[in-house]
């Protein structure tokens, strides 16, 4: 009973502070509803920032790909920390500077309006297909595993699926699409405290019993006990071997953290670029610690339950239930619940965002005006989350290493859009035929390379990584878009105006504190080989 009382209490809680917080906020306004006005401050977008990250997708993926293979998989998240120092020091100062809501807005300026058109459709694809889904799924599979709601309800596993996954696709749908984002952002500030002290509980938890009451005695043990489990350079047979970390690794945390409109909209709302850079190298530094959660229980899992468990994405919700004293049941089911809420309600957050600014006001009402567009971008998205809880409980069919399959997918439009923006900020004649080249052909060569030539034709065992492959790709589309700005240059040379939205004046310590944690991130490296 107490831990009902303590679910509900919490994720109370967290409403009623989103919902005072944004009470100020003028919600009919594309920069109020988009971009929380314009106003976030640097904690506000490095809590938002992980938070949106930090789901169920991550927290039982990883966890799960650590049950198999160790700690390599924290490749994951320590080089996302690169990543964001070089969004913060590269990137920001530039969407800011231009004013933009959304990443295709950027394309439509550098390129055009049918570059943009492409960008959005491929961003709305992914989410509707592939992450919302995947959000969901995950979620519902862990709160059913840890909490046992089959046997608590007397229904069976997939019914039990089903519910969750509408309990969850309803609730988020509420925060996203009636509280713009800044409803979003102070949601996951607060969900992001209690998920840290959540996850955190876990492993220590675990070091616990492992080591009879003594946290040291468990550390010990664990190492002891599998010290292949913490190499963090793993072999030839890793599912993301080292060389990667030189080509398509990197290629994809610039993506996920710099152009992906889901997490780079937190910082497109900040109330100046100081702030902005401040909660990324924040979000950047605190991203280090995400191994001791997303990482460490799988290994503790691993040392608990052996080879007994027949899916490795079961390990974090056993660890949980295994662990977790009854008391604090209801405190932590709620925190997870604001995770799941969190990505969910983000990334519909930003596909209402996309559609919008980018589809509507486009293509099927060039008049009109703030508050229409608002009203048109909650409509698609109560039909987005719709189309997404009809699928998510379909994953359970194709629910082999979550993780890595959301990973390998994102390939479809993940690098293609990442190509033509770092091109298009590089370079000032490349025209908009090489960008719509660059997008559709990096697409196409992707979903042919891993999805027909992989499985049918070349064979998986002789085939690269899909990371591997990304980089291939990403070089060959650049060359293709250099050649084709070569052969057909813009006829004026591209230039980025200052549209004096918000100041972007940098931090002064923006590259001092980028340096130390890119620093840090490299003797962690050094430290596991």
């Amino acid at each position: 009973m107490m831990g009902i009382i303590s679910f509900v209490g919490f994720t109370l809680l967290v409403a009623i502070i989103a919902y005072y917080s944004t009470r100020s906020t003028d919600e009919n306004s594309s920069d109020g509803y988009f971009l929380g006005g314009r106003s976030l401050t640097a904690g506000v977008i490095a809590g938002s920032l992980l938070l949106t990250n930090l789901s169920t997708e991550q927290i039982v993926g990883l966890n799960g790909a650590a049950f198999k293979e160790g700690i390599l998989v924290m490749v994951w998240e320590t080089l996302a920390a690169i990543a964001m120092v070089v969004t913060a020091v590269f990137l920001l100062p530039r969407y800011l500077k231009g004013g933009i809501t959304t990443v295709p807005q950027f394309l439509e300026r550098r390129y055009d309006t049918t570059t943009k058109a492409i960008a959005s459709g491929l961003f709305l694809t992914g989410y509707a297909v592939i992450l919302l889904p995947i959000v969901l799924y995950s979620g519902a599979l862990a709160i059913n595993t840890m909490f046992n709601v089959p046997e608590l309800l007397g229904i069976s596993d997939k019914i039990a699926l089903w519910i969750t996954v509408w309990g969850i696709g309803i609730v988020g749908s509420v925060y996203a699409v009636f509280g713009g984002l800044k409803a979003v952002a102070v949601s996951d500030t607060v969900n992001a405290v209690g998920l840290l002290i959540g996850g955190l509980m876990i492993p220590v938890f675990g070091l616990w019993a492992i080591g009879d009451g003594s946290l040291m005695t468990g550390i010990d043990t664990l190492i002891t006990s599998h010290p292949e489990k913490f190499n963090a350079i793993g072999d030839a047979d890793a599912s993301v071997p080292f060389a990667t970390i030189l080509t398509g690794m990197m290629l994809v945390q610039l993506f996920y953290w710099g152009t992906n409109q889901a997490i780079i909209q937190r910082a497109l709302g900040a109330k100046n670029l100081e702030e902005g850079q401040k909660g990324l190298l924040l979000g950047s530094f605190i991203k280090i610690l995400g191994p001791i959660i997303v990482v460490l229980p799988g290994i503790i899992a691993f040392h608990m339950f052996g080879g007994t468990l027949e899916n490795a994405d079961q390990a974090y919700p056993m660890l949980v239930s295994k662990v977790l004293p009854a008391s604090l049941a209801g405190f932590f089911a709620a925190v997870l619940f604001g995770a799941i809420l969190s990505s969910f309600n983000s990334a519909l957050n930003s596909s209402v965002t996309l559609f919008g600014i980018d589809i509507y006001k486009e293509y099927i009402d060039k008049e009109a005006d703030e508050k229409t567009i608002v009203k048109a971008g909650k409509s698609f998205g109560i039909i987005l989350a719709i189309v997404a809880m009809f699928i998510a409980p379909l994953l359970v069919y194709a629910s082999d290493g979550l993780f890595g399959y959301l990973q390998e997918v994102n390939g479809v439009y993940s690098i293609p859009i990442l190509t033509i923006i770092i091109v298009g900020y590089l370079t000032k004649r490349v025209p908009a035929i090489a960008a719509k080249v660059g997008i559709i052909s990096g697409s196409v060569f992707y979903i042919i390379g891993q999805f027909i030539l992989k499985p049918f034709v070349i064979g998986e065992e002789n085939y690269p990584h899909f990371l591997h492959v990304m980089a291939i790709l990403f070089v060959l589309n650049v060359l293709i878009m250099l050649l084709i700005g070569k052969l057909y240059p813009r006829e004026e040379a591209y230039v980025q105006k200052y549209t004096e939205q918000v100041d972007i004046t940098p931090w002064k310590y923006v590259k001092v504190a980028g340096a130390a944690i890119c620093i840090v991130v490299v003797s962690i490296y050094v430290f596991f080989s």
